[in-house]
């Protein structure tokens, strides 16, 4: 055996036996509570033996059971949660319920409720209980590994450090998990192991590590304290010295420097598996928290000495007198004689044998002498006095356990129901402590996972998140992936988390609850119906209740559909959503205040072409009316035979036509001065057209002009720009 094995054996030896000597009275008091109120040995063996052969009756009404699962089962209903939460700049909100997730994932494949229970059990029942931490692979063709919670049975097989005065097992610097192996299963196991004569073993010292036929393997768990040297760089990141130095030159490149070094102190966890003669095995844990997690019963320190108490410790006696006095009324009962028959002397002669055999057999008739018949005395009732006591013994158990009937679901003096939840409240309290000692646990359990995550969960790897309503969803560790547009990332491997424990409902029981209030509101505020049906449909127990939440949830208001889209979404993308959809709202305000400006334009714009086609049709008038005058004058002074009187006339006509032409001209560019003028409106005008006129006056000379009409063209709207 290697000198530093001998070392460990020793130290482990002597360390088992202040364990064995400590918890000594806690172990053995742990067997006889268990033993009776779980196996019912209620009777000291000396009276049980003696009774027994007297032939007396030895009855046990073992009512322990029913106190312990009050406790037990209401643990049950009302599991504790363990939740981790951000404590400095390095985490986050969502990693931490990433986290959260993945501590449900690793109670649910390890099946942690049953350790809990297990532990919590054996705590109420013998005055502690065990579960512990342990990490494994996740399958058998993998490297990855997972942590898991496991039950431990047998809480006698583990001895924490006697030292100890922690609610857990944070202060323990060394623990033990024993078994006693047979001798041919221990060579199974440990085929490499050194051969040793276990029959000439004789060291006085290990007289408890031996047996005739079995061995005792260990598993040895050690916590010391080592020295290191942490640095801070100028990035603000916290590391050991030795992990800056073997990765300086990267640092340096980076640009990241020391700016502060100190010392400190680092604990260092050991796992080691022993028998008396040798270390078979020894690992170096990855956390720095032993993980044994305790879960103590009602704690009292005396001289330094920690004393479990169960549940059951003081009613033992209450129960003893209980069972003592149902038997001894049973027994009174049961043993006091048949009521004779009492008659004249002579009575019975004629059917003496029937007479003899009354109280035991049966007859059709029995003859009697005389003339007065037998009579038989009555019965006088079981003995008053056993029974009070017995009474008296029952409601001692409860006042010592603090369990009443209500809590039992018992009928008692309580008749409204504002006071029978006061009694049963009042069962709850008086029992609280064992309930909150497994949420100490459980914290403490909760520091231990949170404590090997960055270590076993430290590389790129997809896992199962669970949530609090039990949904399941794959998410990516240590490494980048997109999620709805976002780049998200989850290191495990910075940051730092608290552990706290929540006790309530499951999140079954809170839906069914919700559920009913809501529905309760619906019917004092029935216009919550519209807002909340799907809310209501999604907490329902049924199938299809998820079908009808989405649809409903497809009718709620734009506003609340809009509030429900946005969850999830990081506040910087809510930021630039919430920008982007300002501007959308502007330029629409832009585009109605525009379209409304242009349907003013085409109103504008329609009306100038009505006053347009009005003083058209007025010009056009006059001009026909001067070439009827005209063509009277010039007919007039035909028959006269004035030629330059008809020249004149033609002069004169013309300059009317040129004058009423130039006025509709002045006219039409006035119109056009008026019209607003904007850089997205183009309104086509009407264009002029030239025309000649010739006139031929009686005297066979032609009179030749140009004349300007307007040509009406189609006027539109030209959108000259994007609004």
């Amino acid at each position: 055996m290697a000198k530093k094995d001998e070392t460990i054996l020793t130290e482990a030896k002597e360390r088992f036996k202040l364990c064995q000597e400590a918890e000594s009275d806690n172990r053995e008091n742990y067997e006889d509570d268990t033993k009776f109120a779980r196996l019912g040995e209620q009777w000291p063996d000396k009276v049980k033996k003696q009774r027994e052969q007297e032939g007396r009756p030895c009855l046990t009404i073992n009512r322990m059971p029913a106190f312990l699962r009050q406790v037990i089962n209401d643990a049950r209903i009302n599991t504790p949660s363990i939740k981790a939460h951000p404590v400095d700049s390095g985490d986050d909100k969502e990693t931490a319920e990433i986290i959260n997730g993945l501590v449900r994932n690793i109670e649910v494949t390890s099946n942690a409720d049953v350790a809990y229970d297990t532990a919590l059990e054996c705590a109420v029942t013998g005055g502690f209980g065990y579960f512990r931490i342990d990490v494994d692979y996740s399958h058998d063709d993998v490297f990855e590994k997972d942590i898991r919670i496991e039950r431990i049975v047998n809480p006698l097989t583990v001895y924490g450090d006697p030292s100890s005065e922690a609610c857990d097992a944070s202060d323990w610097r060394y623990g033990f998990i024993t078994e006693m192996i047979p001798r041919k299963e221990f060579e199974r196991r440990w085929k490499k192991a050194e051969k040793v004569d276990w029959d000439s073993y004789s060291d006085a010292k290990d007289v408890e590590w031996l047996s005739e036929d079995s061995i005792r393997v260990a598993e040895y768990w050690t916590r010391d304290e080592v020295a290191k040297t942490i640095v801070k760089l100028s990035d603000g990141t916290v590391m050991d010295k030795s992990k800056y130095e073997e990765n300086m030159e990267m640092f340096l490149m980076a640009g990241f420097q020391i700016v502060a070094e100190r010392e400190a102190t680092g604990f260092k966890v050991t796992h080691r598996i022993i028998t008396c003669a040798e270390v078979l095995e020894e690992t170096e844990w990855a956390g720095k928290y032993i993980p044994i997690v305790p879960v103590y019963g009602d704690e009292v320190f005396i001289d330094g000495k920690r004393n479990l108490l169960s549940l059951i410790r003081f009613a033992k006696d209450a129960q003893r007198q209980y069972n003592y006095w149902r038997t001894t009324s049973t027994e009174l009962v049961a043993l006091s004689p048949k009521a004779p028959f009492i008659g004249p002397k002579g009575a019975f002669d004629s059917d003496a044998e029937k007479w003899a055999t009354a109280n035991v057999r049966s007859h059709a008739y029995i003859e009697y002498d005389g003339g007065i018949p037998p009579q038989r005395q009555g019965f006088t009732g079981p003995p008053a006095g056993a029974i009070q006591e017995a009474l008296n013994a029952s409601d001692d158990m409860k006042s010592i356990m603090g369990i009443y009937d209500a809590s039992l679901g018992a009928r008692s003096n309580e008749t409204s129901g504002k006071a029978i939840m006061a009694r049963q409240r009042e069962g709850d309290v008086g029992t609280f402590n064992f309930i909150d000692n497994l949420s100490r646990a459980m914290r403490y359990a909760g520091r231990v996972i949170i404590d090997l995550i960055p270590h076993v969960y430290n590389g790129e790897r997809v896992v199962r998140v669970i949530g609090e309503d039990d949904s399941n969803k794959s998410v990516k560790l240590n490494g980048q992936y997109e999620e709805n547009g976002i780049m998200k990332m989850h290191d495990l491997t910075i940051g730092k988390y608290d552990v706290t424990v929540e006790t309530g409902p499951s999140f079954t029981t809170k839906r069914e609850e919700s559920s009913n209030q809501m529905m309760e509101l619906m019917r004092v505020f029935p216009q919550a119906a519209p807002l909340i049906g799907d809310l209501i449909a999604k907490n329902l127990d049924w199938p299809g209740a998820d079908k009808i939440a989405d649809r409903l949830k497809a009718m709620l208001p734009p506003q609340i559909q809009k509030m429900e889209s946005q969850k999830g979404v990081p506040p910087e993308a809510q930021a630039v959503l919430a920008q982007m959809d300002n501007q959308m709202q502007q330029m629409q305000a832009q585009m109605k205040q525009g379209m409304q400006f242009i349907q003013q334009l085409q109103g504008e714009n329609q009306h100038l072409k009505q006053d347009l086609s009005i003083k058209q049709q007025q010009i056009a008038a006059d001009m026909e009316k001067a070439h009827l005058d005209a063509q009277t004058k010039l007919q007039l002074a035909a028959m006269n035979g004035e030629q330059d009187q008809n020249e004149l006339i033609l002069k004169s006509y013309l300059d009317s036509i040129s004058a009423k032409a130039e006025e509709m001209r002045a006219m039409m560019s006035q119109a056009q001065i008026q019209q607003p003028s904007q850089p997205n409106i183009v309104i086509h005008n009407s264009k002029p057209k030239r025309k000649s006129i010739a006139i031929q006056a009686p005297s066979g000379a032609v009179y030749q002009g140009m004349i300007e009409e307007e040509e009406e063209e189609d006027e539109g709207l030209e959108n000259g720009g994007e609004m």
